[in-house]
């Protein structure tokens, strides 16, 4: 394992010194993104415009050298303008004939700008991609190109006009991550990049079959029953109604995170271990990987939104609500 964990942390340095070159900062967002790519997950930012959501994506693609489209999400726009549709044309005989003309989903990154502003019908053009890496059209099923990685956007700011997100398109995403403004050192360095003739030309640092080696080896990291129990312990307290629910639950939320919620939180745990270098899980693994594994898979309660409590404080105060247990007490709760 000491062969494949240098494997892992030399790449991985490599990719956040090549998105460095371009994006000043915003290490927790690199960071963030990269172990939904490494977990083989999608990730949902969010973040006022301007801070690089973009030019993050993009980068990422080209240090990757993997394909990449983006696709500025509308009101007008329809699902046949993502996965694609059946166009009428004539072969050499003459004949007609319909073709499938592949949309921009057919691509290894995918960019969803402002998921947020379509409709749901258009939204939910994205599950099956998500979930299954295919798109069905006229009953033939079409498999996209791997490895498939969705990063889509929405802005917390301009609500009117969008349509929230269902639970069950946000549970298709690793993690959702969200975007700081960039603090006074950052700007300065962003106004040096950005307004003067500095040109960077970002190249591709790790190979499609390193990346799926990457993904083989967050798998295999260590995680004692003790610690797979605790983050478990962590879901269901997220949840109101059931026997582990912790206080914060019964009080201030409406549903609890999904099983999906429960892989997010031992693979990110995995990916955090491998992070710092280690070969196995610990508590703050898991702790680190809660917040933006769970804070878009739980639902307020009219209490928390009267009180002004949103998900990230009311995940941390779940987390406080269920104690590290060791091997013996984790026994006795069996």
């Amino acid at each position: 394992m000491s062969t494949e964990l240098a494997f892992f942390g030399e790449r991985i340095e490599r990719l956040r010194a090549e998105v460095g070159k371009v994006l000043v900062g915003q290490r927790s967002v690199v960071d963030g993104v990269l172990a939904c790519l490494v977990a083989d997950g999608h990730v949902l930012l969010e973040g006022v415009p301007g801070l690089g959501k973009t030019l993050l994506v993009s980068t990422l693609s080209r240090c990757l050298g993997l394909t990449y489209r983006r696709i500025q999400f509308t009101p007008d726009l329809m699902p046949a303008d993502i996965v694609g549709t059946h166009i009428l044309g004539e072969d050499e005989s003459g004949r007609r004939t319909l073709t499938f003309q592949r949309g921009p989903v057919f691509t290894q990154i995918l960019l969803a700008d402002e998921v947020n502003r379509a409709t749901p019908k258009t939204q939910s053009a994205l599950l099956e991609a998500m979930a299954e890496r295919q798109v069905t059209i006229g009953g033939k099923t079409h498999p996209l190109p791997l490895p498939f990685f969705v990063m889509a956007t929405q802005n917390p700011l301009e609500m009117e006009g969008t349509y929230p997100l269902p639970e069950a398109q946000l549970d298709r995403f690793f993690y959702k991550v969200m975007v700081p403004f960039p603090t006074l050192d950052e700007l300065c360095e962003v106004m040096d990049r950005t307004t003067g003739n500095t040109r960077v030309d970002v190249q591709p640092v790790i190979t499609p079959d390193e990346l799926t080696e990457m993904r083989r080896i967050v798998r295999t990291v260590a995680i004692a029953p003790e610690i797979q129990r605790y983050a478990m312990r962590v879901l269901l307290g997220t949840h109101p109604d059931l026997p582990h629910s912790t206080s914060t639950a019964k009080q201030y939320l409406r549903y609890g995170a999904s099983p999906r919620g429960a892989q997010t939180l031992i693979l990110g745990a995995r990916v955090n271990a491998l992070f710092e270098g280690r070969e196995h899980v610990s508590f703050g693994d898991v702790r680190k990987a809660a917040l933006p594994g769970l804070r878009h898979r739980i639902g307020r309660s009219f209490e928390a939104e009267a009180e002004g409590l949103d998900t990230d404080v009311l995940v941390k105060r779940v987390l406080d609500e269920v104690p590290e247990v060791g091997k013996a007490v984790a026994a006795e709760l069996r």
